[in-house]
């Protein structure tokens, strides 16, 4: 250690000089890309999106404040985040042809303003607003993603009843299950599945009782097993089927996509 200390340097550092400055450019592609129009407008649509769940966040945070008599006020995260999305709206614009429309004018011309009524008051005039009516997206998200949890604690729950040693929380896995088709109680395909649980869950969960004392982990007996496997078939096969009935919540975006790509 004392050779090390006492042995020169190889080199005396520089001062630093700004001509070595390194722009980094964090948001931004490494490569220079360009976006065709059809392009353009799906990444619209994602921005607007993002804009959009931000802007609700802002306005439920309002509505706390006002409950808690202070007054209605902006989070810097917010603003800095608002601030970042309509800077890469803006750059997106701008693999349009020349000259490229105002934000404003593209929400209006691609059908974005409908979709996302919030998002544009925000371009406009710079505050985030509570809307009177429904936005016709603001059920996308939740409808999504009850189908997708539909969908996977069905497909966890046909794993497990084949597979599991011990059947001791399948019977909670199917409340689970039927706790979310109740969510979804407008969609008439998913009501003879609703029915056929309520028909059935308390013979199979009384199947499961095991006798005090008894270290046997609790098991279906083989008609359960089977009506489970059954049943979570025909939930995947419906959701997966994506019909009409399902996805009517998802159509805006659907016809969206569908009218740009």
């Amino acid at each position: 250690m004392a050779a090390v200390s006492l042995t020169e340097p190889l080199c005396q550092p520089c001062a630093y000089n700004s001509r070595f400055k390194v722009e980094l450019f964090v948001k931004k592609p490494l490569m220079p890309i360009h976006l065709s129009p059809e392009q353009v407008a799906l990444e619209m649509l994602c921005f607007c999106s993002q804009l959009d769940l931000l802007i609700r966040a802002q306005v439920h945070q309002f509505q706390g404040q006002l409950k808690e008599d202070t007054s209605p006020e902006e989070s810097e995260s917010f603003r800095k985040q608002g601030a970042e999305i309509i800077d890469q709206m803006n750059q997106c614009l701008e693999h349009l042809p020349k000259p490229a429309p105002l934000l404003e004018d593209y929400l209006d011309i691609a059908g974005l303003s409908v979709m996302f009524p919030r998002v544009e008051v925000y371009i406009i005039h710079g505050s985030p607003v509570y809307m009177l009516e429904r936005p016709p997206l603001d059920g996308y998200f939740p409808h999504l993603g009850r189908l997708n949890q539909l969908l996977v604690l069905s497909q966890q729950l046909e794993d497990d009843v084949k597979h599991l040693g011990s059947h001791k929380y399948i019977a909670h896995q199917l409340a689970v299950i039927y706790q979310v088709l109740n969510s979804l109680n407008d969609i008439l395909s998913l009501t003879p599945i609703k029915k056929d649980i309520e028909a059935n869950f308390k013979q199979m969960k009384m199947s499961l009782v095991t006798e005090e004392g008894s270290k046997q982990e609790p098991q279906l007996p083989a008609q359960y097993i089977s009506w489970i496997s059954q049943l979570t078939h025909n939930i995947i096969s419906t959701v997966s089927s994506l019909i009409e009935e399902l996805t009517e919540e998802l159509s805006p975006v659907v016809a969206f996509v569908s009218k740009w790509s």
